[in-house]
């Protein structure tokens, strides 16, 4: 399974909240936090193949060049899975990953798993009709471990085309 990652300035490991201002930009390998994933990828026979990022501000002050430019990114990558998050309890980056999730998904025949922890209100609120969503918790937080592993499971259920019902009812907001 081909997984790309989208993330922010911080999950990429390019600053912290003061260089939110971080142009989109990506590479074609695992970046920043993507190394939580690494040892859980061999469960699910995945593979990160790139990681896409924007910062959270950059994203929220060009929204619908940096969404249409993502969606063409992720298409030419033709990963088998977006993952979108872990966003934690990053406001910004959970409506990131909620509305960028959402456009791919609208926009190419590739699935996308959001994650986010409660406090992300707005990312959540706006598409968790429409958008699987994973519960996490927020920074720091206790299970940590089970949400990455549910992240690769519920990318693994899609891929493959198997019901996430159950699955979904049991993790997603």
């Amino acid at each position: 399974m081909k997984i790309l990652m989208i993330f922010d300035q911080i999950q990429a490991g390019l600053g912290g909240k003061e260089n939110g201002d971080l142009e989109l930009g990506g590479k074609k390998m695992p970046v920043g936090s993507a190394n939580m994933f690494e040892k859980y990828l061999p469960e699910v026979n995945g593979e990160i193949i790139a990681t896409l990022y924007c910062g959270d501000d950059f994203y929220l002050n060009n929204k619908d060049i940096v969404t249409k430019k993502l969606v063409a990114m992720t298409q030419k990558i033709t990963p088998d899975v977006v993952v979108c998050g872990p966003a934690f309890n990053y406001e910004k980056y959970g409506i990131l990953c909620s509305e960028v999730g959402y456009a791919i998904e609208q926009q190419t025949k590739i699935p996308v798993v959001a994650a986010m922890s409660e406090e992300c209100t707005e990312g959540i609120s706006a598409h968790k009709d429409d958008l699987t969503i994973i519960k996490m918790p927020k920074k720091g937080g206790i299970g940590l471990t089970d949400s990455l592993k549910n992240i690769l499971e519920l990318a693994s259920l899609k891929v493959s085309n198997q019901s996430i019902e159950a699955f979904v009812k049991e993790n997603c907001y």
